[in-house]
């Protein structure tokens, strides 16, 4: 366009024209003017185009629980990519299909407060399982569940520590007072052991946690165990507890029945300073029960590398009383009752370790406390129960947690246990399995590291939703339906984003019924989820969109995540 300040062709500046001089004068000033506006309408609008983060990236000063603020976002221009939908597992043919209420979900951009990293869900084993040759680098079977539980940490522990577990260095036997029996026999534990159990470690990138024998009062053999151990394990070494649930010793005849905590301190002062002596380097957690008026004890003894609070809880707590709320059935097990009664009691144990200034651990955990089968043991309502239960732990703060498990056998062996070896009861051939609530812990342990943010849910039925912000801006979902799979018809869903999503992939746990044993499968094998570079684009996805449409089979763990 023209130069608005110069006169029109044909009249140069200064020359005579056929206009009058005043509105010669009057006119360029108008023009000037003009000009002037037009110029700063377009450095605003240039400014809103091409830095529309201009006003964002606030989020790493924010408060925890304020809103971040988000990029504004122009609406994509280009055409959708092609892309291969997730084929979700249909509800069963002729399923008397019960209408759900649809879930509306609204992911917001304000973080709670949490993180969840790798390493939050491990397994829990008897401090005697340390013998086993099976947890050797050259089982490939066991290397395969813990690469597929992704950076897991393995708490050795147990009521087996106080009573049938014997450290030695030396070559020492088994001594006489040491009793077990034919499911739970008492062994020996060397440096050797652990030379063995540091391969399997290493090859598959997992840490461990070592509880030492209280039982038997030994400050100086446990303090040779913790300084082998750190040898060997390094870093990967990440505490030691000192006795498995001493709260429970006087009911079980380790000690007398005056035997209270403050017994209880004076020992475990007398093992901190030796195994301090002996390994300087070495955190202690504790005190590892699960009566609350223990933790403050623990809290205010003087003890060397005191950095962690741990405790244990099975919510599913009364194994003969049919119609509490405690007794290990399917409804109990997936009910809001529970899950509200596990998150307030492990609340109470974060805010006990904040005021101290310590981490806080679920160091063993599980479904019910009750020993054999039950409605609840091998289902697919496990599955479900356990990527609820962790993800809802980690979100208020618990940094890890244990699912108590054992090494033996399938047949025969604790139906609870999260893995188990094939072979006859009683003789375990070392191939390890699966159950239903390993590959719900699975599902948690896969997801990428992030910060937990709000979410908004409205119907839906039966289930918890949760949401992530990832370190490369994504978003990850996890809804975790509780309907049952048998009966409910698939949900829909609407789902709003903190942004416009360019690309959604999806990878989704699923079992025919609640009360199905051993059917449950991860994108419909019994493996970890497919490697998320990998996965297939969310059904019905919507290019470009804040808002992303879709159907979930009951009875899933769907994980979900979102690129802008």
């Amino acid at each position: 366009m023209p130069d608005t300040d110069h006169p029109p062709h044909g009249t140069e500046p200064g020359s005579s024209s056929s206009r009058p001089a005043g509105k010669i004068t009057r006119l360029r000033l108008i023009a000037a003017i003009a000009a002037v506006a037009v110029i700063a309408l377009i450095a605003v609008l240039l400014t809103v185009s091409f830095n529309p983060g201009s006003n964002s990236n606030q989020a790493a000063g924010n408060a925890e629980g304020t809103a971040e603020e988000t990029p504004t976002q122009p609406a994509p221009t280009g055409k959708a990519p092609a892309v291969t939908y997730y084929k979700q597992t249909p509800p069963p043919a002729g399923s008397p299909l019960e209408k759900v209420d649809p879930l509306e979900l609204t992911v917001k951009n304000e973080p709670v407060g949490t993180t969840l990293d790798k390493g939050t869900v491990g397994i829990s084993l008897e401090a005697t399982d340390l013998a086993d040759p099976t947890l050797s680098a050259d089982n490939a079977t066991m290397v395969k569940l813990l690469k597929d539980s992704d950076d897991t940490v393995l708490r050795f522990g147990g009521n087996a520590v106080d009573r049938r577990f014997f450290w030695t260095s030396s070559g020492e036997a088994l001594p006489a007072g040491y009793k077990g029996d034919k499911a739970h026999p008492a062994r020996v534990v060397t440096p050797a052991d652990l030379e063995r159990v540091a391969t399997l470690l290493n090859a598959t990138n997992a840490k461990i946690s070592l509880t030492v024998d209280l039982g038997h009062y030994d400050p100086d053999r446990a303090a040779d165990m913790i300084k082998n151990a750190s040898r060997i394990f390094g870093k990967r070494l990440l505490s030691f507890t000192v006795g498995n649930e001493p709260n429970g010793f006087a009911y079980t005849k380790l000690r007398p029945a005056t035997y209270g905590s403050d017994e209880y301190i004076v020992e475990l002062k007398a093992y901190a300073n030796a195994i301090h002596a002996a390994a300087p380097d070495v955190v202690i957690s504790g005190p590892g029960v699960y009566d609350q008026k223990w933790w403050k004890p623990f809290i205010d003894a003087e003890l060397p590398q005191k950095k962690v609070l741990s405790f244990h809880n099975y919510p599913l707590y009364s194994c003969k009383d049919t119609k509490s709320e405690g007794f290990p059935t399917v409804p109990n097990l997936l009910g809001e009752g529970t899950r509200q009664r596990a998150a307030k009691y492990q609340q109470h144990a974060l805010d006990a370790a904040k005021a101290a200034g310590l981490e806080t651990w679920l160091a063993e955990t599980g479904m019910s406390a009750c020993p054999g089968s039950n409605q609840t043991t091998k289902t697919h309502a496990t599955a479900l129960w356990a990527a609820d239960y962790a993800l809802n732990a980690a979100r208020l703060g618990i940094t890890r947690l244990g699912f108590h498990s054992s090494m033996a056998t399938c047949k025969g062996g604790p139906p609870m246990s999260v893995i188990c070896s094939g072979g006859a009861y009683l003789k375990p051939n070392g191939e390890m399995a699966a159950r239903a609530n390993y590959f719900g812990m699975a599902m948690v342990a896969d997801l990428a590291p992030g910060k937990f943010l709000n979410v908004d849910k409205k119907g839906g039925g039966m289930g918890n939703s949760y949401a992530l912000k990832n370190a490369d801006g994504s978003t990850t979902v996890v809804i975790v339906n509780e309907n049952d799979p048998e009966k409910a018809a698939q949900t829909e869903v609407s789902l709003k984003l903190p942004g416009r999503a360019l690309r959604g992939t999806m990878t989704q746990l699923s079992g025919p019924r609640l009360n199905a044993q051993d059917s449950t499968v991860i994108d419909g094998d019994k493996n970890a989820p497919v490697p998320a570079a990998k996965r297939p684009t969310v059904p019905g996805f919507s290019y470009g969109s804040d808002t992303q449409k879709f159907k979930l089979t009951a009875g899933t763990v769907t994980v979900l995540n979102f690129s802008y």
